[in-house]
């Protein structure tokens, strides 16, 4: 292959190929090059009206060699992953490199010398033939995509160009092209998984937002926003934080702990508690679920939050002491005052002292109203036995 056929084919490659997300249609390039409409390539013998003849397919020589003045082009376009080829105006094949030769399942070296119908069907070759005899006509290039059948039988596509080029003296039709397939598919997996998890989003009835790393809202649902009486909008770029209901104590400093390891991919998914505020100021004790996005190496970019188990939206009230607590978890495993102030050491005055503190910090009036108060506003957790505290770090916690 001569020098110019070798530069040709690199100033073709068609390097931005993720230009196949926008539509792709059959145009011309600038014009440019040197060839002419009638510039035919005279590679193979013409009837005397001027028409093609049929191909010869026997036994050929092989096709032509590199310039040794150019060998390290012919290294790079040879062993370029972009399938590149030439062929003469009778679609034999002059030259084409180890990752066209791919595609047919075999090598260059038997390729050269033969023709396109020796490898494509009838169908298929009508079709690759009129399009070599529309460069040689334009004499310009063209940039397409191109369908064609795989070894596996499946439908393949690629993107790239096709376009004249001079070899050893004559004007033939030269192509290099990408296979995008794969890409392809990856891309149609990557959306369908994406309208899924919008449907999900958006239909589950599950409160949920993407956060960015600093824990800003992205996206969220609609069943989110109704939890924090916000519209969608309004909670779209909100800081995560400013949901949070301030909590004396280690509750959020543990919080923000975690969420640290989120982000330095430590671990990749936490499942806690924490009590949320809504824009009138109710509060409610939630659990949630926060989930990393993707496996790429160092800081994780996105992170998905899941609200479940939701207790009463209530006014805030102080918060209840490790020994209240207890108490109202031993109130809902049925124990009686006697035997409470046994389990806590305590006096049956102090006990009492405790229940009526807590009748009026929660608004109930028996025992039965503390311990269901208890459980609507997350104070107990409502999927655990023997009952034990929202906030407890362990199942079998009591604290």
């Amino acid at each position: 292959m001569g020098d110019r056929s070798l530069k040709t084919p690199l100033k073709n490659l068609p390097v931005f190929w993720t230009e196949i997300d926008e539509p792709w249609e059959t145009e011309e390039a600038n014009p440019g090059g040197p060839w002419r409409a009638g510039d035919a390539c005279t590679g193979g013998p013409a009837a005397p009206d001027g028409s093609r003849r049929a191909p010869d397919h026997g036994p050929t020589e092989a096709g032509p060699t590199g310039s040794h003045g150019y060998a390290a082009f012919a290294d790079l376009v040879d062993l370029a992953p972009a399938a590149a080829f030439i062929r003469d105006r009778d679609g034999r094949y002059l030259w084409a490199n180890h990752a066209y030769a791919h595609l047919y399942g075999t090598v260059p070296e038997q390729l050269v010398g033969r023709y396109i119908e020796d490898f494509d069907t009838p169908a298929e070759a009508d079709r690759f033939r009129a399009l070599d005899q529309q460069i040689l006509t334009r004499g310009t290039p063209v940039r397409h995509t191109l369908r064609y059948l795989r070894r596996d039988g499946t439908t393949g596509r690629a993107v790239g160009h096709r376009f004249p080029v001079r070899e050893q003296h004559r004007i033939c039709v030269a192509g290099i092209y990408v296979d995008i397939t794969d890409h392809l598919r990856a891309t149609e997996r990557r959306q369908e998984a994406e309208e899924n998890l919008s449907a999900l989003r958006d239909h589950s009835g599950l409160p949920c937002a993407l956060l960015s790393a600093n824990g800003r809202v992205i996206e969220a649902s609609v069943a989110a926003a109704e939890l924090f009486h916000l519209g969608l909008t309004d909670l779209v770029g909100r800081r995560a934080h400013t949901l949070l209901a301030p909590q004396p104590g280690a509750d959020l400093e543990q919080l923000h702990r975690r969420w640290n390891s989120l982000i330095a991919r430590r671990t990749r998914r936490v499942e806690t508690t924490a009590v949320l505020v809504d824009a009138h100021g109710l509060q409610r004790r939630a659990e949630l679920h926060l989930t990393t996005i993707g496996h790429s190496a160092g800081r994780a970019r996105h992170v998905w939050a899941v609200i479940t188990h939701q207790s009463l939206a209530h006014e805030a009230h102080p918060p209840l002491t490790a020994a209240q607590i207890r108490i109202l978890s031993l109130l809902a495993q049925g124990s009686s005052n006697s035997d409470i102030a046994a389990s806590l050491h305590l006096s049956r005055q102090t006990l009492d002292y405790h229940l009526s503190r807590l009748r009026h910090l929660l608004g109930a009036a028996t025992r039965p109203a503390l311990v269901a108060r208890a459980y609507v506003l997350g104070i107990l957790a409502p999927h655990a036995w023997p009952p034990r505290s929202a906030t407890a770090t362990h199942p079998l916690s009591t604290a």
